[in-house]
């Protein structure tokens, strides 16, 4: 059963209430909340009225303007200049996309888990480095042939998904 979202108050002089703990919250501990995987609900404190949508635009705004480069240049355009004659759409297509996004980060790292299960032997039976030099330019090797194996994971999920879709 979801948890009911964290009612935050957007005060007259534009301080944020957090109800839940009974302190005022900035717009980054709004996004570490999230972060964490709560949900949020802002509203003005006054007339009630779910400011949620425009709070998060302005966390990520803010994550623009510290450089984070959370969306791309030629994106913002796009979406400034085709804006509400795509709306529906673009809400709907972001929306699954972002969904088969996640789906496919977890089914990577289970099957990399996994994986790891399956190969725990052969890893304890390597014949241990001698000197500090070498331990660590054998765990790079381990960490880049760990890497190779997730891209290839991930190059194989995107293939059997753009197969799924072709079909």
């Amino acid at each position: 059963m979801p948890t009911e979202p964290i009612l935050i108050k957007r005060y007259e002089n534009r301080k944020l209430y957090d109800s839940s703990r009974s302190a005022y919250i900035t717009l980054e501990e709004i996004a570490a909340l999230i972060r964490e995987g709560n949900e949020v609900r802002v509203v003005d404190a006054k007339t009630n009225e779910d400011l949620t949508k425009s709070t998060l635009a302005l966390i990520v705004m803010e994550g623009e303007r510290q450089k984070k480069n959370l969306l791309p240049l030629s994106f913002m355009y796009q979406l400034i200049k085709y804006g509400e004659s795509i709306q529906g759409v673009f809400q709907e297509y972001l929306s699954s996309g972002f969904e088969t996004f996640i789906a496919s980060q977890q089914e990577a790292q289970k099957r990399l888990r996994e994986w790891a299960e399956a190969h725990k032997g052969e890893v304890s039976r390597t014949v241990p480095p001698k000197t500090a030099s070498d331990r660590e330019a054998s765990l790079k090797e381990e960490v880049d042939q760990l890497k190779r194996k997730l891209d290839e994971l991930e190059r194989r999920l995107k293939s059997e998904k753009e197969k799924e879709e072709k079909d």
